[in-house]
């Protein structure tokens, strides 16, 4: 059965074949001519067909690109402006910064040149303060003993003679010059013996109650002006301090 079949198909290939050759032999060179041209043709409008749909995607590629290039070129610009910004911003502020910093250091150097006067200032103050201050405790200390020494004596002749406390009085500072020249009157008129006259032991005690009340006020005059003194260190030093 497949012996008949293949049989039957070769016999109308045959038949094909012939016709064909039998119709291209029966043709006229013209028609010969126009068959090449619609072939060419068809091959032509084939391949035309084939660039624009090739010329079509690539021409929707480029569309693509464009709107995508010039959207990244869009962000780039306006990124670019504000690193512009952000660069002159950053600009001012360091113009800005050198100028508090310069004015800074100028500062710190006036502070540091203050602060040097000051201190040698402070020193200097601090050294005066320490003299004084010793001056008058001494003045006090002399005072309060010669004071004692004059109390005691107008109960008791026998001391009398015992003056070198309130003599000293005269080698001290802070002692009036007027009341050195009291002091040394008094010394000099001091009785010496134990036994006085009583006219003369009478001048002598009502010499020495003056005296003595001219030593309490030099002594309460000192330890108002120590206090004072006291104050006023103690104000200097509190404000050298805040510096």
């Amino acid at each position: 059965m497949k012996c008949g079949l293949f049989a039957t198909l070769a016999s109308a290939v045959a038949v094909t074949v012939a016709h064909a050759e039998s119709q291209a032999q029966s043709m006229t060179p013209v028609q010969k001519v126009l068959q090449l041209m619609e072939g060419m043709l068809a091959k032509g409008k084939a391949e035309k067909h084939d660039e624009q749909v090739q010329f079509a995607a690539y021409k929707q590629f480029c569309d693509d690109t464009t709107v995508e290039k010039q959207r990244a070129i869009a962000e780039a610009n306006e990124q670019i402006d504000v690193l512009k910004a952000d660069i002159e911003k950053a600009i001012a502020t360091a113009a800005r910064l050198t100028k508090e910093i310069a004015d800074a250091d100028e500062d710190i150097s006036v502070w540091k040149g203050d602060q040097k006067a000051a201190t040698n200032v402070r020193a200097i103050e601090k050294t005066d303060y320490d003299a004084l201050h010793k001056d008058y405790s001494e003045s006090v200390d002399a005072l309060q003993r010669a004071i004692a020494v004059l109390k005691k004596q107008a109960y008791d002749r026998k001391q009398a003679s015992s003056l070198a406390q309130v003599s000293s009085l005269t080698e001290l500072s802070l002692v009036p010059d007027e009341a050195k020249k009291a002091i040394e009157a008094f010394v000099q008129q001091s009785p010496e013996g134990l036994e006085v006259e009583a006219p003369d032991a009478h001048g002598y005690e009502f010499q020495s109650h003056g005296v003595i009340e001219m030593l309490e006020k030099l002594l309460d005059k000192f330890i108002e002006e120590r206090t004072t003194l006291e104050k006023t260190e103690m104000n200097s030093k509190h404000a050298y301090d805040m510096l």
